[in-house]
């Protein structure tokens, strides 16, 4: 199904890269989940109150209630999201259209190997890379707030909620691949590989404002994932995350055959 070789030298490349988003996923989430107190809960908001906009742009909510609501408040609004993503955009348009740029592909397809094995070995390395980064977050949350907090958090609506989080980096790491497939140049690649959900991210801040942008939260695919609905168990956000996991898996389906059947000129 994978070229071994190939993922091992890909994983390799990508060792480097994942530890230093991890470094940055720790302190965050080391630091905010320390800063956590029930009793100065009332304090943080009046801090939120005190500039709604730049709060609210990047997901902070007045009013949560306990750890997790905590966490999902100043975690998952946006340190969560964009660190991973960029993870994400970075390695998918260096595994393909970065080799097609520089003429590297060419050792690659020269191998008795076929397109649609490289394809899905060089997919299957990003996914290393996606699914490692977010179960290595929910492990540290997990001991960060255990070791802090002892029994204050809901484990399993945390893995509820990671599950989605998931879900949408994969859909993420998805788009990025598939542009990465479709184009020979990098710089189309990361036009619209990281183009796309860089601005749609930026209209999700907006419309988290209010005012006018408010009407367009719907139009980005990052409404599908609503962390407080996944806590709360409601039907929208389990479909949310199931709209994101099949988009996932068409995308990445597409990519490889685009991949197996475009002409590389090399």
């Amino acid at each position: 199904m994978i070229n071994a070789a190939l993922y091992r030298r890909e994983l390799k490349k990508s060792w480097k890269t994942l530890l230093i988003f991890s470094l940055i996923s720790t302190l965050y989430v080391v630091i905010i989940i320390s800063m956590y107190d029930s009793a100065m809960q009332d304090t943080l908001d009046n801090f939120i109150h005190l500039m709604p906009g730049l709060m609210e742009a990047v997901g902070l909510r007045a009013g949560t209630k306990g750890l997790l609501g905590y966490m999902s408040s100043y975690l998952y609004g946006f340190i969560l999201i964009v660190f991973p993503m960029v993870f994400s955009m970075m390695t998918a348009n260096r595994l393909i259209a970065r080799y097609v740029e520089q003429g590297s592909m060419a050792s690659l397809v020269a191998a008795p190997v076929k397109r649609s094995k490289i394809a899905l070995t060089q997919m299957f390395t990003l996914l290393t890379g996606i699914i490692f980064l977010v179960v290595y977050i929910t492990l540290l949350e997990l001991v960060v707030a255990e070791s802090n907090f002892p029994g204050e958090l809901d484990r399993g609506k945390l893995l509820i909620m990671n599950g989605g989080l998931l879900a949408l980096h994969l859909f993420i790491g998805a788009l990025a691949f598939f542009f990465s497939c479709l184009f020979s140049d990098t710089k189309y690649s990361i036009a619209f590989g990281s183009g796309i959900p860089a601005v749609m991210f930026i209209i999700k801040m907006l419309a988290n404002v209010g005012g006018v942008a408010k009407n367009f939260k719907y139009a980005t695919f990052f409404s599908l994932y609503a962390p407080d609905d996944l806590i709360l168990q409601s039907s929208s956000a389990w479909w949310g995350i199931l709209a994101l996991a099949l988009g996932s898996v068409i995308l990445f389906i597409a990519a490889v055959g685009i991949f197996s059947r475009k002409d590389l000129h090399i």
